[in-house]
């Protein structure tokens, strides 16, 4: 399981003084860049094929408070991966000093082109170092359906167009 160790900065903490909603979002996405770039997605890998990853949802559960002074540990698993590497669907969990459960998170993805701005698969050379990701016990493989299954859609508001 890739994990990475974090230590809680003063910054990280909200006003009721434990660790702040939006510290857990960037140590997860700390650790995503972190696994991507040791198994060859880093930045000058993906910018060979002009992608870049894209967030559709994190869906996150909080169990235990985080406070300043105790390091936290973030593991990473995929739990789902479309055939072509277009959808991925990652885990997290976050561990306190004591190594009690404080956090949950589910997020779903995918990659896009970043002069078409349009979902894009990713080239075989670069999905393989995804596959080096511990798989989770209900890994499944992803379709275009899933990215759906909770049926948000776009509802533009007529009254602020121009």
């Amino acid at each position: 399981m890739y994990t990475k160790q974090f230590e809680i900065r003063w910054s990280d903490i909200d006003a009721n003084r434990h660790l702040a909603n939006s510290a857990y979002l960037n140590f997860m996405s700390h650790t995503r860049m972190s696994f991507m770039l040791e198994h060859g997605l880093g930045q000058n890998d993906l910018a060979r094929y002009n992608v870049g990853p894209v967030v559709f949802y994190e869906h996150i559960y909080y169990f235990k408070e985080v406070f300043s002074n105790e390091p936290v540990t973030v593991t990473m698993a995929l739990k789902g991966l479309s055939d072509d590497g277009k959808y991925f669907e990652f885990t997290h969990n976050i561990y306190n000093a004591k190594g009690e459960h404080a956090a949950h998170c589910e997020i779903l993805g995918s990659w896009i082109d970043l002069k078409t701005r349009k979902i894009t698969a990713l080239p075989d050379d670069l999905i393989k170092g995804i596959h080096q990701l511990e798989k989770t016990e209900d890994f499944k493989v992803l379709t275009q359906e899933d990215t759906r299954k909770f049926g948000k859609r776009p509802v533009n508001n007529p009254s602020m167009a121009i």
